[in-house]
């Protein structure tokens, strides 16, 4: 698959890009305020792999469990319900396409999802933390997104909401210090394949200009 950017554009988006990986906290905030990331959105071609939002490690008891939550897994917390709200208000006002949704299918991702208002998420099983809060991640799903990240769409993005262990087996060299509701953002490598072009956290999506 081509990609979207050539001769300065490609360098700048580029550019931003790395800076992104390397910068400090601050730099980094700076750095996605600029239009390449947003312009680059826009025209889809991308695919999302996000840690779900903030979540305690604790399992709620009954007086805190939500409603739905009826298997009283781990769900979000205040600050996660809010990341996920204003990251999916965020995407909407910069008009950057969402099409595919693929989620594991613990509560806690479920929640990012539906709070973020993305419609009809798919649940895959090797997104999921088997059962055992976060254990033994397997070849299976390890092989499951290395491979998504390689079937970029056409015209929109896709989005994948999982785990920090799945991610981290996956994408090792991209994933240290990743943090509840932190996306990897992943383009056309322009050999067939797909490489990391962003590193994003949750509340950073609201502070990117449209």
């Amino acid at each position: 698959m081509k990609s979207h950017f050539s001769g300065i554009a490609r360098l700048t988006f580029w550019s931003c890009a790395a800076a992104m990986l390397i910068a400090t906290e601050t730099a980094h905030a700076q750095t996605l305020a600029s239009d390449a990331l947003v312009k680059a959105l826009r025209q889809g071609g991308y695919v999302i792999v996000m840690r779900h939002a903030s979540s305690p490690r604790e399992a709620p008891d009954q007086q805190t469990a939500n409603a739905d939550n009826v298997n009283r897994e781990r769900q979000l917390d205040e600050a996660g319900r809010a990341s996920a709200l204003a990251m999916g208000k965020a995407l909407r006002q910069l008009n950057i396409p969402i099409g595919e949704v693929f989620t594991s299918p613990t509560y806690r991702a479920g929640e990012t999802i539906r709070l973020a208002q993305f419609s009809e998420p798919r649940q895959v099983a090797e997104l999921g933390d088997g059962g055992q809060s976060m254990q033994g991640v397997t070849e299976a799903q390890t092989a499951w997104l290395q491979k998504k990240i390689t079937q970029l769409p056409t015209g929109t993005n896709t989005l994948v909401v999982t785990h920090l262990p799945n991610m981290s087996r996956a994408f090792p060299q991209w994933t240290s210090g990743l943090a509840d509701g932190e996306a990897l953002i992943f383009g056309s490598d322009g050999k067939g394949g797909a490489t990391l072009l962003a590193r994003i956290k949750i509340e950073q999506w609201p502070r990117l200009r449209p």
